[in-house]
């Protein structure tokens, strides 16, 4: 039966640069690159490729040798120009230059109906688009033999100038249900597709079927699929959750029907630092630089692969995550105010006493930079991170538990149900400036390996 749940808590950030309904005319990117460090968990990659070689979109160029039967394909054709490691031979990326014709690997339709559950786990496994399927708890790459309670897709984003999934999917419906169709053959429960209750369910989701409508209205972070599953179908210890983005399902469904492994995808280029805040059209992996040089306001800015509250920091020749679909350019905060924070300000700012003018207009668009304003110091218990969170956890003691590394306290006050960006409101509003996301991922990986 589908649920409506109205959140009271969180945070929208309002920022200037939010991206334009239209697709920009930008030069297509000539580099592409996947990156191991997009995918947690992946614990002994293994390259299949080298240098020179060339390779068609859905040629395997990576695997787990944990998990070998999942395979990390190329999202585009062309010559693979580099295998960029780091310290002590660290596999940071693999990047491919492009085709001017992006030729695709013919792997064969599936017909869904012929196959039992662990024989589509085991192609789509083998098709590269696998990875898109994230397992909770853990928020690690799914293992094809596990077979989880239910799987969830948020269907929109509220984090900061996030790319609207109506526009960026228009004309994507056959993939997305075909997608659906095969995701439920994968669970044991139900396919959860969460809308957006505060307005009337767009196109390409309003008619898909085989999934369980439930619909989440509030501020951020509504949007995450985390505190989603959280108000439908809560973790608990030894119970497994998948989580698909709206992407992913359309390319799983793309598998399904076309028999391609198709990387293409539309993302949001952002930011109050651009001439033009747009949608392209790309594919996976895609160099920055030619969508930033040349739209830039200024020259000193920091390029987000992703938002700014859970992105990565690359360069301006750096490569938008494998499960990013934007890019935020904002002015990089790299000054020292003396004392600052004892100045009147109209910056953003949850906490009235640091920006009691911003909530005079709590609609306006502001420009922030990346600057933290302040070092990491003590805990400062107010309150404030419980406000931010519509999920019945406890952060402020979660976090000190894994600070303490108290394994059953961990444990018992919600690891389960969380990964990094379920908490990354809390990041924002921490007066006391902890690396919260960070130490959601120690606490993580302490369960995770213990």
């Amino acid at each position: 039966m589908s649920k409506i749940v109205k959140l009271k808590k969180g945070f929208d950030i309002n920022m200037v640069g939010k991206a334009k309904q239209e697709l920009a005319d930008f030069a297509p990117a000539q580099t592409f690159a996947i990156k191991p460090t997009d995918f947690i968990g992946l614990q002994r990659p293994k390259v299949l490729v080298n240098e020179g070689d060339t390779v068609k979109a859905g040629t395997p160029i990576l695997i787990d040798k944990a998990l070998d039967q999942v395979i990390y394909a190329a999202p585009v054709s062309g010559k693979i120009v580099e295998v960029k490691r780091g310290d002590r031979r660290k596999l940071l990326e693999i990047s491919i230059l492009a085709d001017a014709t992006i030729v695709l690997e013919q792997l064969g339709a599936v017909n869904i109906a012929s196959l039992d559950r662990d024989a589509l786990a085991a192609k789509l496994a083998a098709s590269g688009v696998w990875p898109n399927i994230i397992q909770r708890p853990y928020g690690i790459v799914a293992n094809p033999a596990d077979t989880p309670k239910s799987i969830f897709i948020s269907a929109f984003d509220t984090h900061p100038l996030a790319p609207d999934y109506a526009f960026a999917l228009q004309g994507q419906e056959k993939y997305l249900q075909a997608g659906i169709e095969a995701l439920a053959k994968l669970t044991s429960g139900k396919v959860h597709l969460n809308v957006d209750g505060s307005k009337s369910t767009p196109a390409p989701f309003a008619d898909l079927k085989g999934a369980q409508v439930n619909k989440f209205s509030g501020p951020h972070p509504a949007g995450n699929v985390g505190v989603q599953i959280h108000h439908v179908d809560p973790i608990n210890k030894g119970e497994i959750v998948w989580t698909v983005t709206p992407y992913g399902v359309a390319q799983i469904g793309k598998f399904i029907l076309e028999g391609v492994y198709d990387a293409s995808k539309v993302i949001a280029v952002t930011g109050s630092e651009l001439t033009k805040a747009a949608y392209v059209k790309t594919y996976s992996g895609a160099n920055v630089s030619t969508f930033v040089k040349g739209n830039l306001n200024s020259g000193h800015v920091r390029v987000v692969s992703g938002n700014v509250l859970t992105g990565e920091k690359i360069s301006l020749e750096g490569f938008v995550g494998f499960y990013h679909n934007q890019i935020t350019v904002i002015p990089e905060g790299d000054y020292y105010e003396f004392m600052g924070w004892a100045k009147p300000t109209t910056r953003l700012s949850y906490h009235r006493a640091l920006g009691l003018l911003s909530f005079l207009s709590p609609k306006k668009e502001h420009v922030m930079d990346s600057n933290a304003r302040g070092e990491e110091r003590a805990f400062v218990q107010t309150g404030v991170f419980e406000s931010v969170t519509p999920m019945d956890i406890l952060p402020v003691y979660l976090l000190k538990a894994i600070m303490a590394e108290d394994f059953d306290e961990i444990e018992e006050l919600g690891i389960y149900e969380i990964v990094e960006e379920d908490l990354a409101l809390c990041e924002f509003v921490d007066v006391s400036k902890h690396p919260v996301q960070e130490l959601v991922r120690k606490g993580i990986e302490l369960i995770q390996y213990s």
